[in-house]
């Protein structure tokens, strides 16, 4: 209760040196999953299944034999990131600055670049994936008058990569089939928490190298995922499964950092239903982090040379829920179409994936909730992927 009443104090202070980071952790986000609410738990099917289940690569199609990507880079972005560069470009004085801060007060802004190759296969006896992980994950934040110079540009950032290992395997009980699975990754990472002032901003230096010189931390770690997905009623209409996850077993060197990744308990279920004139319709809920291991990180940025952060617990029901519906229409080895819906942290997402013969395009939109309770900071995001496999 202490905590929380301290939570409070500090989310409700108008005092701009204070600064909210509350994205709950992850290493990758799919755009097939994230456009059915970012629900996967019980659904499964991807090699990128090993972020969320890794029991879902049992449901990898046998059909389709060795799954390759060589390919997998994406790009997403907040809904008003070009503006806020334009904004942040266009400013030639101290006054003009500090006028683009105030106008962008209070807003997130995200752009990630992502590509995950991986190799994949359902055999008879198991299933197994192996990956190829590597992202950029910048976010930015306008604190104006927070500072002594006028003003901050505060991020929250990182660039990791690694590899990723993991294999599911299928039983047959009285009760039903159990898929039961588990991925070892190695990740590595450079983080950068820190803030810019208005002089800062407006040197003609790489605003990049000014962050890696200041803030740059390095860690990496192992870690490991288990999962379990129960099909109870194969012959049942709605084909229901129920799915729970483990994940970040173990330490993975990055906790103290931007870009930790807690250990997590996932739960998940799923309806397969058929419907006529759908190929596969399946529509999925997940609760995620069960016992509240992500945390609301507050920044105190004193200077524009010294960090310091707190984390404090959070519980905030509605950014752990996810609910998804994906809708095949077509599956042929020459051209494929799926449509997706969902909810995500209480809002809207929706997602669109193309394959022509070789060439994967995939779309979605989500927005993410970097506030937590009453504190809305929703930050709209878009994803683009481009793909070569089969």
């Amino acid at each position: 209760m202490k905590k929380k009443i301290i939570l409070t104090a500090l989310l409700g202070a108008t005092t701009s040196l204070m600064a909210l980071g509350a994205e709950h952790a992850y290493l990758y986000k799919d755009p097939r999953i994230m456009g059915m609410g970012g629900a996967n738990i019980a659904v499964g099917s991807y090699s990128t299944s090993v972020f969320s289940n890794p029991a879902g690569l049992a449901q990898i199609e046998k059909s389709h034999g060795f799954v390759v990507d060589l390919l997998g880079l994406g790009v997403s972005a907040s809904s008003g990131i070009a503006d806020f560069i334009d904004d942040i470009d266009g400013a030639d004085t101290d006054s003009q600055m500090t006028e683009v801060l105030q106008k962008h007060a209070g807003e997130h802004f995200h752009v990630g670049v992502e590509n995950y190759m991986s190799v994949s296969k359902n055999s008879d006896a198991f299933a197994w994936s192996v990956g190829l992980l590597a992202v950029a994950d910048v976010n930015l934040m306008a604190h104006p008058n927070g500072s002594t110079n006028g003003g901050l540009l505060t991020t929250s950032s990182r660039v990791y990569g690694g590899v990723v290992v993991g294999a599911a395997k299928p039983y047959e009980t009285e009760y039903g089939r159990v898929d039961v699975g588990a991925s070892l990754k190695f990740i590595s990472q450079n983080s950068y928490e820190g803030s810019l002032g208005i002089s800062e901003l407006l040197d003609d230096e790489d605003l990049g190298q000014k962050l890696q010189d200041k803030y740059e931390k390095s860690s990496s770690g192992f870690g490991l995922d288990l999962g379990v997905t129960w099909y109870p009623f194969a012959e049942n209409y709605w084909k229901p499964a129920f799915g729970m996850s483990i994940l970040n077993i173990g330490s993975m060197g990055m906790d103290d950092n931007f870009g930790g990744q807690p250990l997590t308990v996932n739960i998940g279920a799923s309806v397969t239903p058929e419907v006529a004139f759908v190929d596969k319709l399946i529509l999925a809920i997940d609760y995620v982090d069960m016992f509240n291991a992500n945390t609301v990180r507050i920044y105190n940025f004193n200077t524009t040379s010294d960090v310091t952060f707190t984390d404090y617990s959070e519980s905030d029901f509605m950014k752990r829920i996810r609910l998804g519906a994906s809708a095949r229409l077509i599956d042929s080895s020459y051209f494929a179409t799926t449509l997706n819906l969902g909810l995500y942290q209480g809002a809207y997402t929706a997602g669109l994936d193309l394959q022509l013969t070789v060439v994967k395009l995939n779309f979605a939109t989500y927005a993410e909730q970097v506030g937590t309770g009453s504190v809305d900071i929703s930050d709209r995001r878009y994803m683009a992927q481009i793909g070569i496999g089969w």
